[in-house]
């Protein structure tokens, strides 16, 4: 097996770590990954039973609820540590983890049906190879989530030392061009929908108001009125982050031959 030392890009293994799950410990933490997991849930309704792949997903975010709406899941980490988390779950046969590395994934083309990475994509220093990786090993969809540039993100390294005063623990991090990212992922087969209604669908923005605010409060409910108030007004759509996306794969049609 390859030594985890050679693998270019590795970090899950932060986002796998004890440390970075006390981020999210609490009420309001709870609160804010109850917010992914039911965006994501939504967006994989269309592919009940499905084989999932989840990439750095030993944070152990979204495996329990994959697992518990009928998913078939495989977590794959840079390193053995990036299990600790779901460790339990591994043990009872629930799913399955694997090292690897993220710009080889060590898999055949279409092998999962769905291929999902949260907290990777803003780490990442080679992210074209990385989502071209996703979208390879997927057969029907990869989900990715990111901060973008049209958001109060997009100013965190002002805010960076205040940032890191509350969550202790905090890092640098990639705001994205949207228009960049999305050309990107065209240019692999890779869709955000056709029309207005499912592009609706296939991108939700989460938290119009910086997560660091919502640790500070401390209080869910406000949080929750706060960020309810803001989807209705459409700052949310405008200007929410982290963005879950929902890329699709185009089926190629070949064209057909007459006799």
């Amino acid at each position: 097996m390859m030594s985890t030392k050679q693998f270019p890009e590795t970090a899950d293994i932060e986002t796998s770590s004890e440390a970075y799950a006390s981020r999210f410990a609490g009420p309001t933490g709870a609160w804010l990954l109850r917010v992914q997991s039911e965006a994501t849930l939504a967006m994989l309704a269309p592919y009940p039973k499905a084989s999932v792949l989840e990439v750095g997903g030993g944070h152990g975010q979204l495996t329990s609820q994959l697992i518990a709406a009928g998913h078939t899941v495989t977590v794959l980490g840079s390193d053995e540590s990036c299990q600790t988390r779901i460790r339990s779950l591994v043990e009872a046969g629930q799913c399955q983890f694997e090292v690897g590395n993220v710009l080889a994934l060590p898999y055949a083309d279409n092998s999962f049906d769905v291929v999902i990475s949260y907290r990777f994509l803003a780490h990442v220093e080679q992210w074209q190879q990385f989502l071209s990786e996703l979208a390879r090993v997927a057969k029907r969809a990869v989900l990715v989530d990111y901060p973008t540039l049209r958001s109060v993100n997009y100013i965190t390294p002002l805010l960076f030392s205040f940032k890191k005063g509350v969550e202790g623990n905090t890092r640098p991090y990639t705001c994205y061009d949207e228009t960049e990212l999305l050309d990107y992922a065209q240019s692999l087969d890779l869709s955000v929908g056709n029309s207005r209604q499912e592009r609706r669908h296939q991108r939700y923005a989460q938290f119009f108001w910086p997560m660091v605010l919502h640790r500070m409060l401390g209080k869910p409910q406000i949080s929750s009125f706060l960020e309810g108030g803001a989807r209705q007004l459409g700052l949310s759509k405008q200007f929410g982050s982290p963005v879950i996306l929902k890329l699709t794969k185009q089926v190629k049609q070949e064209a057909a031959t007459h006799g």
